[in-house]
């Protein structure tokens, strides 16, 4: 077994990992009608290819860029059948974002799709690769949606030696990447050598924290199995958030650390999620686009806690009680995401989205309701930041408006992991105020 690794600082939460760990990935049952966001992306936004009225396939192009540039990716039906609306509804960052509402036909058969033809990843050239990936609508599944064709090609000056497959997994509750691992560790594999063969590198890492430790001898058969000629080792990390960040993940894998203001691949990096390269992997062995999401539903107040993939833009309230059970009265909050990073909406009726990892329905005694006091200028949300910065002084900075002294303290570098928040005698909503500040500080930068 590899020896345990970690980063320094950061939290050790309770994993509340137990209504799920272990489960298998449940396919959902087709929902009546799905509501498909046109932007799910990190990027230049989409308009939709379609009309009310139109008759559409699962698999099919439904939403593009109007010049498809290189920070844009396509959205696809996740289900066959007709173009009922197109018209804004409520997503899961709490806006209301133009959306495609389709209705399923009934007695779909299997094979009524419009996949792409399969493509060989070893023989067609690079460009078609990366096209590939673009076209399949493929965003980093980790959160952030941001293209993974755009990740995959780093600017020219950039040398990339090492590819980290993120399994790490580190938010409460959720155990979705846990269940593809188990599942489809052979498409893991598969994906993680196409990304080698596109990027030109020849080592990588799988990452995962040590609580996951039971899945070393499946990945070692897979890569013993693959045929590729490059290195590939398996990472074990100490079970500590936020492990799962990818300047956190680097850190502990490799020892580099990311400069400030830097991305990854300033680090020699590409950091993929697990779901992500198992997307891809489907996009050239199928043709399959990114139509499905894996998720994990848990928290008290549901009743049937689970793995479940779902079409993308499926909401809860489209699921049959016999499959998701939800005691509606005892929800206090409902978080896309994990307890950590995900976003509080006010509705069950919002859509799964590419980069909906979990959907937490908590009850009053998962929730601290507690209200906010003064600083008591502790230090536990300074010693605690994973990125090593002064959460305390950002935040005194931002009441003040004095945005260049929060920029100094280290706002930008934030990862909005939510350690501060977590640690704060005061129960002061730190990680919303900086989300709030960068925003602001964004909105001046552009001004200027």
């Amino acid at each position: 077994m590899p020896a345990v690794k970690t980063f320094k600082r950061g939290i050790a939460l309770p994993t509340r990992k137990e209504a799920t760990e272990g489960s298998p990935v449940e396919c959902a049952p087709v929902p009546k009608q799905v509501v498909i966001p046109v932007n799910q992306h990190f990027g230049a936004p989409n308009r939709a290819l379609v009309n009310v009225g139109d008759a559409v396939k699962r698999g099919q192009k439904i939403a593009d860029a109007v010049t498809p540039g290189p920070m844009t990716v396509p959205v696809h039906a996740s289900i066959t059948g007709i173009v009922k609306k197109i018209e804004p509804h409520l997503q899961s960052n709490n806006s209301e974002g133009m959306c495609v509402v389709i209705e399923a036909k009934p007695g779909v058969v299997k094979d009524d799709v419009l996949f792409m033809p399969p493509l060989d990843a070893f023989t067609c050239t690079r460009e078609e690769a990366l096209n590939r990936i673009r076209e399949a609508g493929m965003v980093g599944l980790g959160g952030a949606g941001f293209p993974s064709h755009i990740k995959l090609s780093p600017p020219a000056g950039k040398k990339i030696d090492i590819i980290i497959a993120d399994g790490a997994e580190c938010e409460p509750y959720l155990t979705t990447d846990e269940a593809v691992i188990t599942e489809k560790p052979h498409l893991l594999i598969a994906g993680l050598i196409i990304v080698m063969r596109i990027t030109g590198v020849n080592r990588a890492i799988i990452g995962m924290e040590d609580n996951k430790a039971g899945l070393i001898p499946l990945l070692e058969r897979e890569i013993r199995l693959a045929k590729h000629s490059g290195e590939i080792n398996i990472g074990l990390c100490k079970t500590r958030y936020p492990q799962g960040g990818e300047k956190m993940l680097i850190t502990a894998l490799t020892g580099r650390e990311v400069p400030s203001g830097a991305l990854p691949m300033d680090a020699g990096c590409i950091v993929q999620n697990v779901g992500s390269l198992v997307g891809i992997a489907e996009a050239f062995t199928e043709g399959k686009p990114l139509i499905d999401r894996d998720l994990t539903v848990s928290g008290g107040a549901c009743k049937t806690p689970k793995n479940i993939r779902a079409p993308i833009g499926t909401m809860l309230t489209e699921l049959p009680p016999e499959f998701m059970a939800i005691d509606e009265n005892a929800i206090r909050k409902i978080l896309f995401g994990g307890p950590m990073m995900g976003t509080a909406v006010s509705s069950l009726s919002v859509p799964i989205q590419k980069n909906t990892s979990g959907i937490i329905l908590m009850t009053a005694a998962e929730t601290n309701m507690d209200p906010e006091s003064p600083c008591i200028r502790c230090g536990r949300c300074i010693r605690n930041c994973p990125c090593r910065l002064s959460p305390a002084i950002m935040n005194e900075n931002l009441s003040a408006s004095d945005f260049d002294g929060a920029i100094k303290a280290g706002l930008l570098d934030c990862i909005e992991c939510g350690s501060c928040t977590y640690m704060c005698p005061a129960r002061i909503k730190l990680v919303q105020r900086f989300r709030i500040g960068k925003q602001r500080v964004r909105s001046l930068l552009q001004k200027k």
